[in-house]
């Protein structure tokens, strides 16, 4: 970043917290009637997504969009628009604040944006349904190879320590949608009619690897072991000395187990409580059962009287029955899965309970809770930590759903709605393409970027969009380039023009 441009951030900066100093005491009334006057510019142009110029760039720099129009064959003319021009109009969209097709169309009537992005025009929200509905299961894999074939672009550039370990998680997620001519929609378990995609994620960037969408009555783990074998492939491909995969109880995959130990894949899934594991687990000696040490929560900044459990005095004073965490133990032994050939490590939880009605104890009460590893290294507490961070996908799912809103089925099919889910978390996977492409901080200050680039990637997408997007900028047309002059603050905008330097490079 050049050094002018670090000081107008800094005098930047200085206004804002003059503003914001407690000290500084107004008048009452901030909100006070002033003259105000709407004009219509003639000459300048301006707009509020200043940072769509630099995801566009970025998805070129790593070479995403030469790799969809290589791979990706669903138009027969291109008139105007390719393969890539459709993809990068959904994720564009959805980085814009779209939360659905027909949003497509703010962005196509706003001239200054078509500017922005360099084109004439952009495909409108109909020809982007009807690019949905074009696309076969065999189509949907090629946009996916694609979109992996930049991925190892941006994981090229990464320093050699981001290789020691690629840990895979791998969940399922209900997609309800009220409509009734859905081809493939079904009833789910919980009588939810909708679909039941399937998400892979990298759970060190927290990227979206494989995405397959499933209708709505489909088991969680079906499928899930061709995907982790894909994700596999993909990992050995970019260089990871080691691949962990990780799994609620749904997706134990007992039948793949010795295959992928014997391919050097490690495996840390959880493991339903059947009655025969319950009786070994009570069979075990109480001597080798240990305390279960568990870090707190969070670091309190500032110390605070604890606000009271509202909840937990209605259950108290209407009698309901509540259960009441005692303590946490933890032990181990062999344990050899039917579908197996071999013994793995069996690492088992229990959970001593009181089970209370109002302020009276009733009973006594424990559960177990069971995890299947061929792990060797590292105790056995470590590793259900280790297990309980899988938890950290229910937050990509949640973004996915409620951020991104890829997890959407605004087309009329299966197979279609699976497109737009991934052309939608293409979007997310260019925020975490965003962080890894910050240059690796060396020398003065390696410290403080490292933490900011590391918070870019663990970034909600709201905050992502808030800070990288929707930067307001001037256009400015030059004779060989054009200019997006940033006219507002924000805190991250050092990390915004550290981005774009290192995108111009």
């Amino acid at each position: 970043m050049k050094t002018n441009v670090s000081r107008r951030l800094a005098r930047c900066k200085r206004r804002i917290l003059r503003r914001l100093d407690p000290r500084m005491v107004p008048a009452p009334g901030v909100f006070r009637r002033r003259n105000r006057k709407y004009e219509l510019a003639e000459r300048t142009r301006g707009m509020v997504y200043g940072g769509v110029g630099a995801m566009l760039a970025l998805a070129q720099a790593v070479g995403l969009d030469r790799a969809i129009d290589e791979r990706l064959r669903l138009l027969k003319m291109h008139r105007p628009y390719t393969e890539a021009d459709h993809v990068l109009n959904v994720a564009l969209n959805v980085l814009c604040d779209g939360t659905c097709l027909e949003d497509i169309e703010l962005r196509r009537n706003d001239e200054v944006f078509l500017e922005a992005l360099g084109v004439r025009r952009i495909p409108d929200p109909t020809t982007a349904g009807d690019f949905c509905r074009r696309f076969s299961p065999s189509t949907v894999r090629d946009l996916l190879d694609a979109i992996d074939a930049a991925r190892l672009q941006v994981w090229a550039r990464q320093p050699r320590d981001f290789f020691e370990r690629a840990t895979l998680d791998m969940d399922g997620s209900l997609v309800p949608t009220r409509g009734e001519c859905k081809e493939g929609m079904d009833i789910s378990y919980s009588g939810v009619w909708g679909y039941h995609p399937l998400v892979v994620s990298l759970a060190n960037t927290g990227e979206v690897l494989s995405l397959v969408n499933r209708s709505g009555n489909r088991p969680s783990q079906e499928g899930a072991a061709d995907e982790a074998d894909r994700a596999i492939a993909l990992c050995q491909r970019a260089g990871f000395r080691r691949i962990r995969l990780r799994g609620d109880t749904d997706f134990s995959q007992t039948r793949h187990l010795d295959r992928w130990d014997a391919g050097g894949v490690e495996f840390l899934f959880g493991l339903d409580c059947t009655p025969q594991q319950h009786v070994l687990a009570d069979d075990l000696p109480e001597s080798v059962w240990q305390t279960l040490p568990r870090p707190p929560r969070y670091e309190a900044q500032q110390t605070r009287r604890r606000p009271e459990n509202v909840k937990e005095q209605v259950v108290i004073a209407r009698g309901f029955e509540n259960l009441r965490l005692v303590s946490e133990t933890v032990a181990e032994c062999e344990y050899r899965p039917h579908a197996c050939r071999k013994a793995y490590r069996l690492i088992i939880v229990r959970k001593d309970l009181n089970v209370t009605q109002g302020q009276q104890v009733l009973f006594e009460d424990y559960r177990y809770f069971f995890y299947l590893t061929n792990i060797r290294e590292g105790s056995a507490a470590a590793l259900v930590l280790e297990a309980n961070d899988r938890c950290h996908q229910e937050n990509l799912i949640a973004q996915l759903k409620s951020g991104v809103r890829a997890l959407h089925a605004p087309v009329n099919s299966l197979v279609a709605n699976w497109a737009y889910m991934v052309m939608a978390a293409l979007a997310w996977n260019l925020k975490a393409w965003a962080a890894l492409w910050l240059p690796t901080p060396a020398g003065r200050g390696a410290e403080r970027r490292a933490a900011e680039r590391e918070q870019v990637l663990k970034m909600e997408f709201k905050a992502f969009v808030n800070y990288f997007l929707r930067v307001p900028v001037q256009l400015v047309k030059q004779a060989r380039r054009l200019v997006y002059r940033v006219l507002a603050w924000n805190p991250w905008l050092g990390t915004f023009f550290r981005l774009t330097d290192a995108l111009r490079c």
